[in-house]
Formats: C-alpha cells, structure tokens, sequence
C-alpha cells in the first residue's frame, strides 16, 4: 500500500476509534441510569412480603378486637375511623414515579395523581372495612386530602373496594384532623349522620390518632392504647417522623 494510503485509513481508524470513545461513557450513564434502584423505603413498600404481612397482621388484629369493643352498641350508632393515605390507599406508586424522575413531592403532581383514581388498596383493609359493615358498624375516613379532590378520593376508595359511609376531607386551614373526630363522635360530621361511637382508629401516621404526636414516643401510657383499640400501619416513606432530628 503507498504511503500516503496507508496514513490515510489510519487516520480514519483513528478518528472512527474517537468517535466511538466520544459516545461510550453517556450511553453507559444512560444504561445505569435506566438500571437506577428504587430507595429502600418504597422497594420494600412495593416488593416485600413483609409489608403485606404486617399490614394484614394489623387489620386482623383491628378486626378481632371489633366484637368486645362493639358489644351492646346498637348497628349504625358506632363507628371506625381510617386515615386514607398508605392506611387504606395505596399509593407507593406515586412515589416510584417521584424517585424515577429524581424529583420532590410537589401539591401539583400530588393532585394529579388523585384525579387518576389509581392508587390500589392496602393489603387487609377491603376485608377489615367489609367486616365493619357485617359487624353493624360504620366506615369514617378522615382524610387530609383537599375537599378539591375529595370526589376523586371517593371514587378511588370505591374503586379499590374500600367501602365507606363518610369520607371527610380537609377544609382549608385544618390540617389538624381532631375537630374532625369530634365532629363524627358529636353527630356534626355530616348531614343524616348520627353521634357515632367511634370504638378503633385506624393509621399510619401518629397523627391519625386523637391528641397524639410524635411527643409520645417515649410514653407507655399514650403508647399503651395500640393494639387495644389504636391500629398502626407501616409507612416508611414519609411521615410527621420526617420532622423529628
């Protein structure tokens, strides 16, 4: 080969040899990228058997305890209270959808994923509020998602097959969801809706019980309710606990 040839193709093996170095390590990142693994809370949400299992173990317990704590209270005149997020919905994958795209809750994508209606139940609680109903008693969810989307709330529970007699929503300004349990045990919740008994409380959050907050993590006394007539799920994903340090 002459010369000048032979130079020629190297410099084209050459500049092909650039070339494809050039686009190797972005096509790596994308492919590692694309391999990203979920943070660990929502991994073990979506994937483990022991979520599912203690979130079923929680609701056996709840419904085991209904027939003592209902005991000479007349059908209709009692009730159980549920908050509706990660207690009775569902909704880890709003937060696989956050994670993937390496973004922070925001009120915008939040509702957006209320007007889809696609969070699915937790694992135990159609057949604990099916189990309310047959027992005589009625199904309160307070709930604080906005009465903007509190339709879409109701439909989804519908959908998820959690049956209700009220969803109450949060009011602007009640973030505070104790004026609301007053209100069912008072008879003021809603229109037709008599004084209920409220005999169990059902949550993930501290604060889906009454007069409680993180401040009782240290007291047996305010601590001993649960298991009696206090349900805690779990939800590692997020909490009033974030605020703690």
């Amino acid at each position: 080969m002459p010369l000048r040839s032979a130079v020629a193709a190297l410099l084209v093996l050459l500049a092909g040899a650039c070339a494809t170095s050039g686009a190797g390590p972005p096509a790596q990142a994308a492919a590692h990228a694309g391999k990203r693994q979920l943070p660990n809370d929502i991994r073990w949400v979506r994937t483990s058997a022991e979520y599912r299992a203690l979130t079923r173990q929680a609701y056996s317990i709840a419904g085991d305890r209904l027939p003592d704590l209902a005991r000479g209270l007349a059908a209709g005149a009692w009730a159980v209270i549920l908050d509706a997020d990660e207690t009775v919905l569902d909704n880890s994958e709003y937060q696989r959808r956050l994670a993937v795209a390496d973004s922070a809750f925001s009120q915008r994508s939040w509702t957006e994923w209320v007007n889809e209606r696609a969070a699915t139940s937790v694992a135990g609680a159609p057949e604990f509020t099916a189990r309310v109903h047959a027992l005589g008693g009625r199904v309160v969810i307070v709930t604080n998602r906005a009465d903007a989307v509190c339709d879409a709330t109701r439909e989804n529970l519908r959908s998820a097959e959690i049956a209700t007699d009220l969803v109450l929503c949060q009011a602007a300004g009640e973030s505070d969801k104790n004026p609301r349990f007053q209100r069912v045990q008072n008879g003021t919740a809603a229109p037709g809706m008599p004084a209920l008994t409220v005999v169990e409380w059902v949550g993930d959050n501290i604060l889906d019980f009454p007069a409680l907050a993180q401040n009782i993590r240290s007291d047996s006394t305010a601590l001993g309710a649960f298991g009696k007539k206090f349900f805690i799920l779990p939800n590692p994903m997020y909490g009033s606990w974030e605020q703690l340090h």
